[in-house]
């Protein structure tokens, strides 16, 4: 079986507090977008006594080891249904720590697959519970939609939100930002108005009031980052922001983005959005 993962961007970050297991409660919009990864899931026949999954990767670096988070998901349903042994093929095209949710779009279509290979027919209530136990923000792709996010990012609801009509931009700078690190850096605060309402605006309209709180921090600590968003609304997007705790910044355009001298120097994705 072969599918493909595909990223997130976040529309506006909250970071509202800090809670008791060590998470923290957010507030974020959860965006699918068209740039994927490439997954293929094959049963193995080489010791059918053996359960282990064994994993390929290809493309942009990302771990072959037991932290890999689509051996991850095929140990929890191995635990949970005796899964059988299985050979995956990852070739990645989401950069990691970008705050674009590869990792865990590849651990969550995993869960997917493994559930339609083997016709375990678990519902979608049980598919977010594996998810959850997997990584906070993996829930949202078991439904791959616009979500309103909340809790430690595993609370979705979905948002009558259509970005149709207009075009993405990321730019995925050198430097990464890996999440722990970001947040070690950030003060929660429930400051700043709720996404549901501003988000009933148009994108031309989001630019002082979507905020990504993680900007301010990481932004300081890697000066490239911020420039880049700086570029992109130079270049004309009516909207710029970092995608969760980056280090990609997107910038949304209502035509087809220019492709300055500037954004040239970079990696980048563009797209028309659905």
């Amino acid at each position: 079986m072969i599918i493909f993962p595909n990223a997130k961007i976040n529309i506006g970050l909250r970071i509202l507090r800090k809670r008791g297991d060590g998470y923290h409660d957010i507030e974020s919009v959860f965006y699918p977008v068209g740039l994927t990864d490439m997954l293929e899931i094959l049963p193995s026949h080489s010791n059918l006594n053996d359960k282990r999954a064994k994993i390929s990767v290809s493309g942009i670096a990302a771990p072959a080891t037991s932290e890999n988070l689509c051996l991850k998901a095929t140990r929890l349903l191995r635990d949970r249904l005796d899964t059988p042994e299985v050979d995956i093929y990852l070739h990645k095209n989401i950069p990691v720590e970008s705050g674009l949710g590869g990792g865990s779009s590849d651990a969550v279509f995993t869960l997917l697959a493994l559930n339609e290979m083997f016709s375990y027919g678990l519902k979608k209530e049980v598919l977010h519970q594996y998810a959850s136990e997997i990584g906070s923000d993996c829930p949202f792709f078991i439904y791959n939609r616009p979500c309103l996010v909340g809790g430690k990012g595993d609370i979705m609801e979905p948002l009558d939100l259509s970005l149709k009509g207009y075009y993405l931009l990321i730019v995925f700078p050198e430097a990464s930002v890996p999440t722990p690190e970001a947040y070690k850096m950030i003060s929660p605060s429930e400051d700043g108005l709720p996404l549901r309402e501003i988000l009933q605006l148009k994108p031309e309209q989001w630019k002082e009031l979507v905020v990504n709180r993680f900007e301010e921090v990481v932004f300081a600590r890697y000066p490239e980052i911020g420039q880049i968003k700086e570029l992109l609304y130079r270049s004309g997007a009516v909207y710029a922001s970092m995608s969760g705790s980056g280090s990609a910044v997107y910038g949304i355009f209502s035509g087809s983005p220019p492709l300055s001298e500037e954004l040239k120097n970079y990696n980048i994705h563009t797209e028309a959005l659905k």
